[in-house]
């Protein structure tokens, strides 16, 4: 089983997505796990404060080392093959590849641990991913609010190529000839007085003709 461990402030920005479709039978047949682990329950703040002023001065508030590294202690615990990750737009910039990497040691192991370490404001106290060793990634050229979106992207991403999630291997679109334009019935879609009609080539049945329209307007 691949087990996944997030460490955020707001694990309900994320947690209806994890828990739905495709992921959601996925945790419910056994292939995945998803556990959540808010820093707030391990501070010793009575007003459940997890953040401060930056040393240095400039806008914003940090989030501080010590409930983030018990939070990702809990997460850890006594387990094997565990590998901590951070979401930073200065990160290893994440793709299919990496993904099937992960998958391939889920697949490869009994149990494998990933533990997600999400920022939020201007970010996680840097000694944090430093003390775990935890391996940076980002998912765009761009800056997001906090690190829940890439978590829920990587857990997707990973998840799909499990054997058994998708149910059919072929469903997995960089595995075959996958077009960035598919049609369903009516094979005349009336919309607004305009006729958008499905392309001759599909309906031909012939299945060589078929194979090239879908390299010629594939995604990959």
């Amino acid at each position: 089983m691949l087990n996944f461990h997030i460490i955020t402030l707001f694990p309900e920005s994320i947690s209806a997505y994890l828990s739905s479709s495709i992921l959601g039978r996925a945790q419910k047949n056994k292939k995945i796990s998803v556990s959540f682990y808010n820093p707030r329950d391990y501070t010793d703040d009575p007003h459940r404060r997890v953040d401060s002023i930056p040393y240095g001065g400039g806008p914003g508030m940090v989030l501080e080392p010590v409930s983030f590294l018990k939070a990702a202690q809990a997460a850890a615990g006594r387990k094997r093959n565990v590998e901590f990750i951070f979401f930073t737009p200065s990160g290893r910039q994440f793709d299919n590849k990496i993904a099937q990497e992960y998958a391939d040691k889920a697949t490869n192991s009994k149990n494998f641990h990933m533990i997600m370490l999400c920022g939020r404001y201007e970010g996680i106290d840097a000694r944090v991913p430093e003390i775990l060793n935890a391996k940076p990634f980002s998912i765009g050229p761009y800056v997001l609010s906090g690190g829940e979106l890439p978590a829920a992207v990587l857990v997707d991403a990973i998840s799909r190529r499990l054997p058994g999630v998708l149910g059919d291997d072929l469903s997995i679109e960089e595995r075959r000839v996958a077009s960035s334009k598919v049609y369903t019935r009516p094979e005349t879609l009336k919309w607004k007085g305009k006729e958008y009609k499905v392309p001759e080539v599909l309906k031909s049945g012939n299945h060589k003709k078929i194979e090239l329209w879908r390299k010629e307007n594939s995604k990959y």
